[in-house]
């Protein structure tokens, strides 16, 4: 993803602390103080603009929602949204997803959501990608007992090699899509990268794997 750079990004986040969490380190074990309510919490690795962690907090009221994204100048279009439709279920983190365990402990996450990662499809960047098993450890290291991932992507590399990642790790695949939107699911929220791939004709794959107890 080419990300062009907004130099004034960094003051707009630093501007809406009710918005993108400052110091996300500080509320390690107590995420319910900052939505004030104890509703269980979702996080997006990779919100990019926001589109699907804003429309999944209007949908969903009752679930908190944190959009993860690394870039500045990416994060503050999915600030816009936010301030836009004056959400208070869905709040956002500018830091890097490998860093998850400094911001979150065993139980803070009940689900996460992986949508259109990066593919790094070259086998020496393995590990780069969100579905490898050094970052299936982190999320089973902060999610509840029986924690999910959701996974959408429209690379068909990716969406094989995760499937073979979840079943090696243990994950219990309960869901699997080759074709999502020819598919009977219901509910599903696009993201960008997803109507732009779909309205090409390319289809979508989407799966749901969950921790078994060990």
């Amino acid at each position: 993803m080419r990300v062009r750079n907004k130099p004034w990004a960094k003051d707009k986040i630093e501007q809406n602390p009710q918005y993108v969490v400052a110091n996300p380190e500080d509320h390690r074990g107590k995420w319910s103080e900052i939505f004030g309510n104890d509703n269980p919490i979702h996080i997006e690795v990779g919100t990019g603009k926001g589109r699907f962690v804003t429309e999944m907090a209007k949908a969903n009221p009752d679930v908190n929602y944190l959009g993860i994204e690394l870039f500045e100048s990416v994060i503050v279009t999915a600030l816009d949204r936010i301030i836009e439709e004056e959400l208070t279920n869905v709040k956002l983190l500018n830091v890097n997803a490998k860093d998850l365990k400094e911001y979150f402990t065993k139980g803070d996450v009940d689900r996460v959501y992986l949508n259109f990662s990066d593919p790094w499809p070259k086998t020496r960047h393995a590990k780069r990608r969100l579905t490898y098993k050094s970052f299936l450890k982190i999320y089973e290291d902060i999610l509840v007992d029986g924690g999910e991932i959701h996974f959408k992507t429209d690379n068909q590399g990716l969406f094989e090699y995760s499937l073979t990642s979840f079943s090696e790790y243990g994950l219990l695949l309960t869901y699997v899509s080759l074709d999502l939107h020819k598919s009977d699911y219901e509910g599903n929220i696009m993201t960008e990268y997803e109507e732009k791939f779909s309205a090409k004709g390319q289809r979508i794959y989407r799966s749901e794997a969950r921790y078994q107890n060990k």
